[in-house]
């Protein structure tokens, strides 16, 4: 399930791509899944199609999907755990940048806390 918010400064091809990885993640998208196709997706969330195809084109580019000819996108083995290689790295970057700002290892670990509650009254 591809979410988007518009409100974020995240632009949106990187939050349809942040949202493919997690659910590749989660478990909820499988190896060989069809993927919606750009314009479908573009029109149930009401963006433009050259948006969903910049994100499915880094996707494919980062191994995460692959494409066939007339028959769309489709989640790519995870062999090596691309999808939750790219979310670790992300998380790890901004771990980072949150010590160097100051913010305390204790505090992180408070906020971890909150995200997983937070994700567990999401899942309910």
């Amino acid at each position: 399930m591809i979410t988007i918010d518009i409100r974020s400064r995240t632009p949106i091809y990187e939050q349809i791509y942040k949202s493919v990885c997690a659910d590749i993640a989660k478990g909820i998208l499988r190896e060989d899944d069809k993927l919606p196709g750009a314009r479908t997706l573009a029109k149930e969330l009401g963006l433009n199609p050259n948006t969903v195809a910049k994100a499915y084109s880094m996707l494919e580019r980062d191994g995460i999907i692959y494409s066939a000819a007339g028959r769309g996108c489709f989640v790519a083995s995870q062999k090596a755990s691309s999808a939750h290689k790219r979310l670790e790295d992300e998380l790890k970057g901004k771990l980072a940048e949150a010590l160097a700002s100051g913010l305390s290892k204790e505090r992180i670990t408070e906020l971890l806390d909150e995200a997983e509650m937070m994700n567990k009254e999401r899942e309910q």
